[in-house]
C-alpha cells in the first residue's frame, strides 16, 4: 500500500478512484467493512482502492481540550488499513484552515479533480466540509451532477452492539476492561505498542518475575487490573499477564504498566513490543506482603495460561 502524507505529493489523478474518507479509529468491523467494499468497486472498475483519513484526529483540532484517546496510533492504523487490500492510504493533515474547506470545494476540487474519484463509499451518517455542511444528500446531489457515484454501506451489526459499531462503544469496553466484547467489534484483541524501559526493578528482584514497562502514548488505557495477554516481540508472539495500575501493595502511587511475558528470558530493555489484551483476570488488590503477592502473581500466571490455552483452541477450532 502507498502511503501519501500531504495533497500536494499527488501530481496526478488516480485512475478510477475509489475512496471511503474516516477517522478510522480501531479499524473496526464496520470500517473493514468499507474498505472491502472499496475494493471490490475498484476491482470492478479497473481502478484504484483509496482510503483517506486525518491525522491529528480532528477533535484535536475542532474543540479546546478536545483529545479523545484513540484505539489505535497512526502506525497501527495505517497497518491495519494495508491489511484490507487498500491500495492507496491518503493521510491528510488536519488543520483549522483545512477545516474550513466548504463541503463543496472538497468534492469538487480534492476529491474529484485533484485525487481522481469516480465513486466514494461511504456509512449513512457520513459529513464533511467546513461546519459539516456536507451530508449524504448533498453529496449525492453533487455526485450527480460531477458523474460521482455514491455507495451507502449499511451498517454492521453483531450480537454484542445490535445498533451500528462505533469506536465510542469499542473506547467504552477497552475502559471497562471488556477485552472480549471488544475483540468482537474490532475482529482482533485490543492492542497497546511501546518500548520497553526500567520499571521499579522489583519484578525479578523481590517477587521472582521480571517485568516488562511500557508508557502508554495516546491510546486508551484498559481499565487497572490483571489481564492475560499475548505479546508481539523479537519476531515472534508470547503469552504473558499485565498488570495495569498502581501496584498498591509497593505503596509509591506509581501507575505502570507491567507485562511478565511466560517462559521467557531475553532482554528486551528499549525494544518495541506489542500487548495484545485477551482477558481481565481480575482487580487490583493490596497483599499483605511481597510473598503473598508473588503467590497471587504465579495463580494469575496458571490462570492466564489456561484461558491462552483454552483460547488457542478455540481459535483452531474455527
Amino acid at each position: 500500500m502507498k502511503i501519501i502524507d500531504n495533497l500536494e505529493a499527488i501530481s496526478r489523478p488516480f485512475h478510477n478512484a475509489v475512496i471511503t474518507i474516516g477517522n478510522f479509529d480501531g479499524v473496526h468491523i464496520g470500517h473493514q467493512a468499507l474498505f472491502h467494499e472499496v475494493v471490490e468497486k475498484a476491482d470492478a472498475i479497473g481502478g484504484t482502492a483509496i482510503a483517506m483519513t486525518f491525522e491529528p484526529h480532528p477533535l484535536r483540532v475542532l474543540k479546546k481540550n478536545g483529545n479523545p484517546p484513540l484505539i489505535t496510533l497512526y502506525e497501527q492504523k495505517a497497518e491495519l488499513i494495508a491489511s484490507s487490500g487498500i491500495d492507496v492510504l491518503i493521510c491528510i493533515p488536519f488543520t483549522s484552515e483545512f477545516a474550513n474547506i466548504s463541503a463543496d470545494a472538497f468534492i469538487r476540487d480534492i476529491l474529484v479533480k485533484k485525487i481522481g474519484v469516480t465513486a466514494i463509499v461511504t456509512g449513512k451518517d457520513y459529513t464533511f466540509g467546513k461546519n459539516r455542511e456536507g451530508n449524504l444528500h448533498f453529496l449525492k446531489r453533487l455526485g450527480s451532477e460531477l458523474g460521482l457515484e455514491v455507495i451507502v454501506s449499511d451498517w454492521i451489526q453483531t450480537g454484542t452492539c445490535p445498533d451500528r459499531i462505533s469506536s465510542t462503544r469499542i473506547r467504552e469496553l477497552v475502559t471497562g476492561g471488556e477485552m472480549e466484547t471488544a475483540r468482537k467489534l474490532l475482529g482482533r484483541h485490543y492492542q497497546v505498542r511501546g518500548t520497553v524501559v526500567t520499571g521499579r526493578n522489583r519484578g525479578a528482584k523481590l517477587l521472582g518475575f521480571p517485568t516488562a514497562n511500557i508508557h502508554l502514548q495516546d491510546e486508551i488505557c484498559p481499565k487497572s487490573g490483571v489481564y492475560a495477554i499475548t505479546v508481539d516481540c523479537l519476531g515472534k508472539t508470547f503469552q504473558g499477564v499485565a498488570n495495569i495500575g498502581y501496584s498498591p501493595t509497593f505503596s509509591d502511587n506509581l501507575f505502570t504498566v507491567e507485562v511478565h511475558i511466560l517462559d521467557f528470558h531475553n532482554d528486551i530493555y528499549g525494544k518495541r513490543i506489542r500487548v495484545n489484551f485477551v482477558k481481565r483476570i481480575r482487580d487490583e488488590k493490596k497483599f499483605s506482603g511481597f510473598e503473598a503477592l508473588s503467590q497471587q502473581i504465579r495463580t494469575d500466571i496458571e490462570d492466564a495460561r489456561n484461558i491462552l490455552s483454552f483460547r488457542h483452541l478455540s481459535d483452531e477450532s474455527c
